[in-house]
């Protein structure tokens, strides 16, 4: 009987043993699988959005202001983490996390068969879109004959899905079906800067917008460079690249060429526009910030003087440089167009600015953020200048008005006319 009753003991020992420990196994395997989800679901949420740095440098604007671009369209497909870009004899796969994705249908029908086309660069058509959501947007097709067009498609998805800025033309979906690679972008209403500059259906932007249009592209750069993180090198500046929106914003378009600045800079073959690439870039075959720079100074004295490098713009620049010595007289270079219409210290301020961007020496070349500073310095003294001289035709008339009842003889009006011209001789210089 006492050997029953100690292998009764021992069997419910075992028992309660067993239960215990599958007990264990079980909490354990619950919590696990909660911390993997919550990894899971952590890493989503990191990959989703890059960090972007905000700036400050610039007591006058904000120089990395971002935003968010158009709302993405009903049917897209937000949870994918990686697109495959499928070619003829390989598959690439480029994580677009977040990136809205349209169906080859939807872009066909919304560009009535790729019929509106509205604009042709070297890697493919751009073709105006009419989505059924009534939004308006840019559809750009890569040539499928072209090896550059698919490292341009995988460079554009990878950047503008983490690069959101006011003065960056934000990239709103993509498409890879049927052995086609397509970017959609925000549509910018007035087309690009080389068509206002060059093309005579447009009017001649007034000298106020081009010095706009000059400070908007500098932040966009600015960001780039210095509010990116890794910072972003555009490497293909020019006028066409640069598209205006409805308001006339300027906004720095086409990212293909563009590389994180840690990524190796050393390139076998040059690559951008002749007559925007930095001298060093072309001999040493490395591309840096300042090469952005480079090109960016050649962009400022395409608005000044509405010529562009195929024209002849940097031999007409040096030429002028030689009787300037980089600081005044600049006048030569204006437009025709603006038909004399402009502030000839601001002139001279933008176009000395420009020569600095230019120098052979990357070393000799400010930053985007000392170009900012100095663009919105000249824009500050403008407003200055303005104010001012509202404050002088009003205390003018005031004068003029508040004559003596009695008859008194009212102030001679050459006499108020030398005022305010010696007033105005105060006004700081640039």
């Amino acid at each position: 009987m006492e050997g029953v009753s100690q292998g009764l003991i021992i069997g419910i020992s075992i028992g309660v043993i067993i239960g215990v420990l599958l007990a264990i196994s079980a909490l354990l395997c619950i919590r696990y699988r909660r911390k993997r989800s919550q990894i899971s679901s952590t890493s989503s949420r990191s990959t989703a959005t890059a960090p972007i740095r905000s700036n400050g440098f610039d007591s006058c604007t904000i120089l990395s202001d971002s935003t968010t671009g158009l709302e993405s369209p009903k049917a897209s497909e937000m949870n994918g983490f990686s697109l495959r870009l499928e070619g003829p004899r390989k598959k690439s796969v480029v994580s677009v996390s977040g990136i809205p994705k349209y169906s080859y249908k939807d872009l066909q029908k919304a560009t009535h068969n790729f019929t509106t086309v509205i604009g042709q660069g070297a890697f493919g058509s751009v073709y105006k879109a009419q989505m059924l959501t009534g939004e308006t947007v840019a559809v750009k097709i890569l040539a499928t004959d072209s090896k550059q067009g698919e490292r341009e498609f995988q460079a554009e998805v990878l950047l503008l899905s983490r690069l959101h800025h006011r003065n960056l033309v934000n990239l709103v979906g993509y498409c890879a079906e049927k052995g086609q690679h397509m970017l959609v972008y925000v549509y910018m209403t007035n087309g690009s800067l080389a068509s206002h500059l060059y093309s005579a259906e447009n009017e001649p932007l007034n000298w106020d917008l081009r010095v706009c249009i000059a400070l908007e592209v500098a932040r966009g750069l600015e960001y780039l460079h210095d509010g990116a993180i890794p910072p972003v090198v555009h490497r293909d500046i020019k006028s066409s690249n640069i598209l205006l929106d409805q308001s006339m914003r300027a906004r720095v378009a086409d990212f293909g060429l563009s590389r994180e600045e840690m990524a190796n800079p050393h390139a076998s073959h040059v690559r951008g526009t002749f007559g925007y690439l930095d001298p060093e870039y072309i001999s040493t075959r490395a591309f840096t910030k300042k090469s952005d720079v480079y090109s960016f100074g050649v962009l400022l004295f395409e608005l000044i003087a509405g010529r562009s490098p195929q024209q002849g713009l940097t031999e007409y620049v040096e030429l002028a440089a030689l009787s300037t010595e980089g600081r005044l007289g600049w006048e030569e270079l204006v437009d025709s167009r603006l038909e004399g219409n402009f502030d000839v210290r601001e002139l001279n301020d933008i176009a000395a600015l420009a020569y600095k961007c230019i120098n052979r020496f990357s070393r000799k070349r400010p930053s985007m953020r000392d170009v900012v500073q100095s663009l919105s310095r000249i824009l500050k003294l403008k407003h200055n200048r303005k104010h001012h001289n509202r404050a002088q035709s009003a205390s003018v008339e005031d004068v003029c008005i508040d004559m003596d009842p009695s008859g008194a003889q009212t102030p001679n009006a050459e006499l108020v006319g030398n005022e305010s011209v010696d007033s105005l001789a105060h006004i700081p210089e640039v």
